[in-house]
């Protein structure tokens, strides 16, 4: 294949679903409603048993903004550990510091723990003050590909600044869309941007099948799942986008 789908995992069965469907890669997380957050181990590990596909769980210890301090710092290599002796195929992360530039020296030190695993630097990237500079420091640290959406709320948005930093990479680094893609717009943006891989959730609500519950707790039993068809087709339109 000369394309890749990316799709996140926030539960075992979304995993399995993606996977069937097509999906090349996971990202695992939990915490949906925080924009990702790192699994738990035993998440991490029967992810790992089930799927046959790459696996790469966020280390982000928290929602919110991407600095971090030492005792976090900690916490992120923790669980880098635990993924590397899980069999992971690599991690996905971000720092920045509190000027909104790469915090270098704290993502290196995360990228070397993690090696032989590799690396994606995850949508801290278009937190930055400045995307141009950001990249070739993403560049320099080896990261195999940095996730965006162009510095806009979502990849159909930032198509044009997605378009611009693919040029810039100039196959140093995998420069990934995400954020909104689904069937209805990915194609447009494969043509835009020049992309080879895309992120997807392709979520889907999933009602509790409890029965009994309080009405006034219904609104919190849900979760989010991976709809099947939405992966099937998207992979179908990479497929004959790319063998054009």
């Amino acid at each position: 294949m000369n394309f890749k789908l990316e799709i996140i995992g926030f539960t075992i069965q979304g995993c399995m679903t993606a996977q069937a469907a097509g999906a090349h890669r996971i990202e695992l997380c939990n915490n949906e409603a925080a924009g990702g957050t790192t699994p738990s181990y035993g998440f991490i590990k029967t992810a790992r048993q089930k799927l046959s596909i790459p696996l790469y769980p966020i280390i982000r210890p928290r929602g919110g903004n991407f600095c971090y301090g030492e005792d976090e710092i900690k916490i992120m290599k923790a669980d880098i550990l635990q993924c590397k002796a899980l069999g992971c195929d690599g991690v996905v992360l971000g720092i920045l510091d509190s000027s909104g530039n790469v915090d270098k020296e704290k993502c290196a030190r995360l990228i070397y723990l993690a090696y032989p695993m590799e690396v994606t630097f995850h949508r801290a990237f278009d937190a930055v003050t400045d995307q141009v500079k950001s990249l070739e420091d993403i560049i320099s640290l080896g990261c195999e590909r940095v996730l965006t959406s162009g510095g806009k709320a979502s990849a159909a948005e930032g198509t044009a600044n997605i378009e611009a930093l693919v040029k810039q990479a100039n196959g140093r680094i995998i420069v990934m869309p995400g954020s909104g893609i689904r069937a209805a717009n990915i194609l447009d943006i494969a043509k835009k941007t020049g992309a080879t891989e895309f992120h997807s959730s392709a979520k889907i609500f999933l009602q509790s099948g409890q029965q009994g519950y309080a009405a006034a707790a219904s609104d919190a039993l849900h979760n989010v799942g991976v709809d099947e068809a939405e992966v099937k087709t998207m992979f179908q339109i990479l497929s004959e986008h790319y063998a054009s």
